[in-house]
């Protein structure tokens, strides 16, 4: 494996830092720096410092990045680049918004949502091609279909887009819904309930517990944003298109390494996160591979996003009335520095 820098500049956010969910986001990001490389001195390129905020803890699904900083990508394209970590009290919409952050990760709804706010975001590659988003259900019930949730206790985060875009699809009025907090003793001990999770982790635990269980992709039902979207402002990426550029051409690099070598970028991983155990994030790394490496990816490169895909999305936000408005999805994302 390549050279291995210290992990000393990923710094975990304190919990003051919560009250930045607070603040107005007024969707400029930083303007005024320059967009250009850094001046030279003694005939070697100064590096620029950027932020990259993660929109959860460290683990597999920033595979990538972790993967171009160990690896030095970053480094080699002029950028000392700061991982910071998310979580339950960091937003990262806000937090880029807000110019405390350069760079940021989020689900594709959660930009246009955002973009509803009065956030000029745009998208700069979609690390998962497709939503590992589903529901977790004990083996021994089954669920054939997503009208079976009815009569079942279901454990679903109250507003979240997906289960409004399934409640306009299907009649639901038989579920007994109760608010998902991220525990799972209520579920394991109820046979016939249902749980909303993530394919690439949750399953993890069950197994882990002994607990047998099966998901159902909610992407099944038609609802499939793209997942750990990298973005910045829009005004951001205006005014330092040459910084977007470097960052942009250890993103691939970084995410192809990490395919080939994730144990290896897994024991940075939980460096930077020890709270995750090493089975746990080769789980979630083999569980993943075809959400990053698979579909359009597979024949155009990691990070792959059209204008179908994204309008689809809109779309759907906008019948649900979570947009005010259908914007043109070419204003929302861009492709031109994904490299090849």
């Amino acid at each position: 494996m390549g050279k291995m820098q210290t992990w000393s500049n990923v710094k975990w956010l304190p919990a003051a830092f919560a009250a930045i969910l607070g603040l107005a986001a007024c969707g400029g990001g930083e303007s005024g720096e320059s967009g250009t490389a850094g001046a030279e001195s003694e005939g070697t390129e100064e590096t620029e410092d950027a932020t990259l905020v993660l929109n959860w803890f460290p683990k597999s699904q920033m595979g990538g990045f972790f993967a171009a900083q160990s690896e030095g990508y970053f480094e080699d394209n002029g950028l000392n680049v700061e991982i910071q970590p998310g979580g339950p009290e960091v937003s990262t919409l806000q937090m880029v918004a807000a110019g405390d952050a350069e760079f940021g990760l989020a689900h594709a709804d959660q930009l246009l949502m955002a973009r509803n706010q009065g956030m000029e975001l745009v998208a700069l590659a979609a690390s998962l091609q497709n939503s590992p988003q589903a529901f977790m259900y004990h083996e021994e019930a089954g669920m054939d279909g997503f009208e079976d949730l009815n009569g079942r206790k279901v454990f679903v985060e109250a507003g979240i887009p997906y289960w409004e875009y399934l409640k306009s699809q299907y009649d639901l009025s038989g579920v007994e819904q109760l608010t998902y907090t991220g525990e799972y003793t209520q579920f394991m001990s109820e046979p016939q309930s249902v749980s909303q999770s993530f394919v690439t982790s949750e399953p993890y635990f069950m197994q882990r517990e002994g607990v047998d269980v099966e998901t159902t992709l909610i992407s099944e039902a038609g609802y499939d944003p793209y997942n750990v979207v990298l973005f910045v402002t829009k005004d951001y990426l205006e005014n330092n298109e040459a910084k977007v550029e470097k960052f942009m051409n250890a993103y691939r690099p970084g995410w192809n390494h990490y395919e080939e070598n994730y144990e290896e970028v897994n024991e940075v991983i939980h460096e930077a996160n020890e709270n995750i155990a090493p089975e746990e994030l080769k789980f979630e790394s083999e569980q993943q591979h075809d959400f990053v490496y698979g579909g359009a990816a597979e024949e155009n490169g990691v990070g792959h996003m059209t204008p179908e895909r994204w309008q689809e999305l809109i779309d759907q936000l906008y019948e649900l009335d979570l947009l005010d408005e259908q914007v043109d999805a070419k204003e929302v994302f861009t492709t031109e520095y994904l490299s090849e």
